[in-house]
């Protein structure tokens, strides 16, 4: 049984041409058996790393006036603050605190017959207290833009496929989103679902941890490990788009994030590489040596994965924040 995630080093991909090979077989393997790893020699400096986990922790020790002022059920976009128990994960209630924000973009001018998911671009709200977050976290998201391409690139090459093969569904404008995410300790909450059993949407996570254990992963049916946090390492899982343009070969695979002990809390920064919403993902075929080892899709009847991006995208922003999705997709929300 698998009792660790293992650590892929890509700064591998540039080394010898041994270590190359050796990298992209290591990618692969986690990539399909277990869809979960460590990601090290990433090159992201480490003052970055800790500075964008105290701003977190400074926006998180805001006032509840001020995290009220940019809560995200003033945005269209379903950016900004969510109090704890705000979101869901598969109808119950996630006891996190958190922040969302993606690419920092004009908001589109709806019309009626333009595409409902155009409505998920635009600007991000930012505390007035913290004017260093914006350019803060707006830097950490284009490196991490950086490292996410070359390895998203690397999978390609991976899967014997052209360097570029998924280049396509990222797209010229992506919908790459970010979470700053505190969960409070079981004296708090009221139940110890930090955030439910579930996959991540879109191509790939990464996700910077503190010193708190709580994030698990389903390594075969009902067998969970833990994803303990390792200095300057960022945690990568696949995402469903990649599981669905291999035909399951790349694996996405359920996690959780477990409440922390009595008197504790967690924090983690999560960095989303999305896709671009136009997309429509393609199966891509590959050699027949990795296809026939290809699981297929998992299917959820309660959820379909759709192959459309933007509906995709749109049907899971309505499902974790029904709020906001009444408010400003009424007619649609229910999708």
């Amino acid at each position: 049984m698998i009792n660790t995630i293992p650590v892929i080093d890509i700064s591998l991909m540039d080394g010898s041409e041994t270590e190359y090979r050796d990298f992209l077989s290591q990618l692969r393997i986690a990539a399909h058996e277990v869809g979960f790893f460590y990601l090290s020699g990433h090159g992201v400096d480490p003052a970055l790393l800790t500075r964008v986990q105290q701003l977190a922790r400074q926006l998180f020790s805001l006032t509840e006036s001020e995290k009220s002022a940019i809560s995200m059920i003033n945005s269209p976009h379903f950016r900004g603050y969510s109090h704890a128990a705000a979101e869901f994960t598969r109808g119950r209630q996630d006891w996190r605190e958190q922040f969302d924000m993606g690419a920092e973009r004009a908001a589109v001018t709806m019309l009626p017959d333009m595409p409902p998911w155009l409505g998920m671009h635009g600007p991000n709200q930012w505390p007035v207290s913290i004017p260093e977050l914006k350019n803060t976290l707006l830097k950490f998201q284009q490196i991490m833009t950086v490292v996410a391409l070359k390895l998203l690139r690397a999978f390609a090459l991976a899967l014997e496929l052209p360097e570029t093969s998924f280049d396509g569904i990222y797209g010229a404008m992506p919908n790459e989103h970010m979470k700053l995410i505190r969960y409070p300790g079981r004296d708090v909450t009221s139940s110890d679902q930090g955030v439910g059993a579930h996959k991540d949407s879109g191509l790939l996570t990464f996700v910077l941890q503190d010193k708190q254990r709580g994030l698990q992963v389903e390594v075969a049916e009902n067998q969970w490990i833990d994803v303990a946090p390792r200095d300057n390492l960022l945690v990568v899982n696949i995402g469903e788009l990649l599981e669905l343009a291999t035909n399951g070969y790349l694996r996405a695979t359920m996690h959780r994030v477990i409440t922390p002990p009595e008197g504790r809390e967690r924090l983690s920064v999560a960095y989303f590489l999305g896709a671009t919403l136009d997309c429509v993902v393609p199966l891509y075929a590959l050699p027949a040596h990795l296809a026939v080892e290809a699981t297929g899709v998992a299917v959820d009847p309660d959820n379909p994965l759709l192959r459309e991006v933007g509906m995709n995208y749109l049907k899971g922003r309505f499902r974790s924040h029904p709020d906001v999705a009444e408010k400003f997709y009424r007619h649609l929300w229910r999708l």
